[in-house]
């Protein structure tokens, strides 16, 4: 049986949505390399639960604009996607919650937009449960690797580094050290399998990751992997000064 890819996506500045850069650039119309799927969910991290793993289950989601201070042109976008109703049956085993009044935040169509520019496949948001230790990530990722099977698009979409204590306004500031040496570092780890290390970094503060919230997607995406699988690195670099933009796919 086929496997669908799935990969994590760095989502970054909001800036991205409107901005032609070598990273925008390297995520456009990835729709055209992959088979199409019967829909996307994205492990985003900017839907932070507590107590509760949830799932977005409307049929006409509602796009949410969670920026501010922003220009008005990306208050104004739109990305019209169908919802995956569909998707509460199919999770309807696991310890996840349904919720049809909650919208698609911009760590969902952010990426979304570039990728999938025509918004004509159906989209769910998943949510992250704050209050659970990192294992609990990388386990629950385990237990979501079916839909790979049913060809479900798995996204995790955050930042490997994101300290936006010390981000600078300017994306293409030279990037802080510590920085590109912990992108290198998950790199490196992801291309040996070195997992363990992965998942405990998500639960340890560092200038890379004062909060956590941007890095568990990924934990989900480890969860999700196939002995089989190959990755493929879309983008790899800093942007801002402290918010790493690494983006990939196992196939």
């Amino acid at each position: 049986m086929m496997k669908f890819p799935m990969g994590f996506i760095g989502h970054g500045s909001p800036m991205n949505i409107i901005t032609d850069n070598s990273y925008t650039k390297s995520i456009y119309n990835i729709c055209e390399t992959l088979p199409t799927p019967k829909a996307i969910m994205v492990v985003t991290a900017h839907w932070m639960s507590d107590g509760a793993t949830a799932v977005t289950t409307s049929q006409n989601p509602e796009l949410i604009y969670d920026f501010y201070g922003f220009p008005n042109e990306l208050y104004e976008i739109k990305y019209p996607c169908p919802g995956f109703p569909e998707i509460s049956r199919m999770l309807e085993n696991l310890d996840i919650k349904p919720i049809n009044t909650y919208g698609l935040d911009h760590g969902v169509w952010s990426v979304l937009k570039h990728m999938y520019p025509k918004a004509d496949v159906p989209v769910v948001a998943l949510s992250i449960d704050m209050a659970q230790p990192a294992i609990y990530h990388y386990e629950m990722g385990k237990k979501l690797k079916f839909l790979r099977e049913h060809d479900i698009l798995v996204l995790g979409s955050g930042n490997i580094v994101h300290n936006l204590y010390l981000a600078d306004m300017n994306y293409d500031t030279t990037p802080y050290q510590w920085a590109i040496d912990f992108e290198n570092e998950v790199v490196t780890n992801l291309k040996s399998r070195n997992f363990e290390s992965l998942i405990e970094y998500g639960d340890k503060k560092n200038n890379a990751i004062p909060t956590k919230d941007h890095y568990l997607p990924l934990l989900y995406i480890l969860g999700m992997v196939d002995k089989s699988d190959t990755i493929e690195i879309l983008y790899k670099g800093i942007q801002n000064k402290s918010i790493s933009m690494l983006s990939f796919l196992f196939k």
